[in-house]
């Protein structure tokens, strides 16, 4: 996949805020501000997801069933779940 260069105007202390939570994480400006556009282009994709399975299968109400081996902490925050409770 290529990239391409976007130019953004933001306001100075918003940028700073950006500055100070990509220092937190030891990236530069630049790479958190990619990051956090790619994790909510997922949930949002993730969302519609759960949405299209619950018209196909029926919501009962419940939500999505979990897969059949269970999805671990990791899994479920990443995905922005909450995981089952066992």
């Amino acid at each position: 996949m290529g990239s391409t260069v976007l130019s953004l105007r933001i306001d100075s202390e918003l940028l700073d805020r950006l500055r100070q939570h990509a220092a937190k994480r030891g990236m530069s400006v630049q790479d958190y501000v990619v990051r956090t556009l790619i994790r909510d282009d997922f949930d949002e994709r993730f969302t519609a997801a759960v949405e299209e399975t619950e018209k196909f299968y029926g919501d009962s109400g419940g939500g999505v069933t979990p897969p059949a081996g269970g999805v671990d902490d990791a899994a479920a925050r990443v995905m922005g779940v909450t995981p089952p409770v066992t």
